[in-house]
């Protein structure tokens, strides 16, 4: 048994399904920082084993009534009027209970790492100036989970949503947005969706995809990329945005997010509506513009991978 498997095993956070050193790394510095936190453990259950303990699960009624998975009070308040708010999350598809309790999942990741900038939008106006230059004047606005017609015939048709919505006007003051893709242990990899013809007739329009790629495109590990994408032009073009861009973000280390990305970065014959980032390169900014520490102790629980060393 390797280090990192000793360790996985002795904080309940070794699982089969970690097929890759990062995704175990991931799973055990979830399982650490929970311990630290001294939250409860989570049960997981399967037909093979039943019900037994996982590391990177917080106990349910807990997770669910105090909103552990969540670092700061502004955040929790946020997942309370954009998640538990019915009204607001009616349409939205929030994976419930895991968003609440699994502490590896990407979408309270989204949360944690936006839900401060949505109330400080100042905060996140400086961030996206430094990553997108002259192209953003100032953000207006953050949403989550959202897409502008979940089955809408002038958009994709397939419930494709951003993970996070990030609203700006450009320096002529007409508006911009950047839809965001948001992966921290996932690998990009998964069922392929049926295709649909509208994703040729929204690819054609964007006239940004090299045609001899097109069924690479259309196949995990790239279809998901492409379908976020395809969403932002037409969301584009139907609703008259001025500018428009898909951004995918992940862990510098997910090496299966990276390869893919790049993969699909040799499907573009351009690449103006298309970004990544890494998580490590965005919190560095929001580091570099931040007054609190909240940024800090999101680093810490989902970047600071040294840690196990020290174990």
């Amino acid at each position: 048994m390797t280090t990192l498997e000793a360790i996985a095993k002795k904080y309940h956070a070794l699982e089969p399904t970690d097929n890759s050193e990062f995704r175990r790394k991931a799973r055990v510095l979830q399982s650490v920082w929970r311990e630290s936190r001294g939250y409860p453990i989570g049960m997981y259950h399967t037909p093979k084993h039943g019900f037994r303990k996982l590391g990177s699960r917080l106990e349910e009624g807990r997770a669910i009534a105090e909103l552990l998975n969540y670092l700061t009070p502004t955040i929790r308040q946020v997942v309370r009027d954009e998640v538990i708010d019915k009204k607001k999350s009616r349409g939205k598809m929030y994976a419930r209970p895991r968003i609440f309790s699994d502490l590896l999942s990407s979408q309270p990741l989204s949360f944690n790492l936006f839900g401060e900038l949505q109330h400080n939008l100042g905060l996140a106006t400086l961030v996206f100036r430094e990553l997108l230059g002259s192209r953003v004047s100032e953000v207006t606005g953050i949403e989550f989970e959202y897409s502008p017609g979940r089955v809408g015939s002038k958009y994709t048709g397939d419930k494709t949503a951003f993970d996070v919505y990030v609203a700006f006007q450009g320096a002529t003051g007409r508006a911009g947005f950047v839809g965001i893709e948001v992966k921290y242990h996932e690998d990009l990899r998964g069922g392929t969706s049926v295709h649909r013809a509208r994703y040729d007739e929204i690819a054609r329009s964007m006239d940004c995809f090299r045609q001899d790629e097109l069924g690479q495109l259309r196949k995990s590990p790239l279809q998901q990329l492409w379908r976020d994408h395809l969403l932002a032009g037409a969301l584009r073009e139907a609703d008259g945005f001025a500018d428009g861009l898909c951004v995918v973000m992940y862990p510098r280390d997910n090496l299966a997010c990276a390869r893919a990305v790049s993969r699909y970065r040799e499907c573009l014959s351009n690449t103006a509506t298309f970004q990544d980032w890494t998580l490590e390169d965005f919190t560095a900014v929001i580091k570099k513009h931040a007054t609190s520490d909240w940024i800090d102790d999101f680093i810490d629980r989902y970047l600071d991978f040294s840690k196990l060393d020290n174990i």
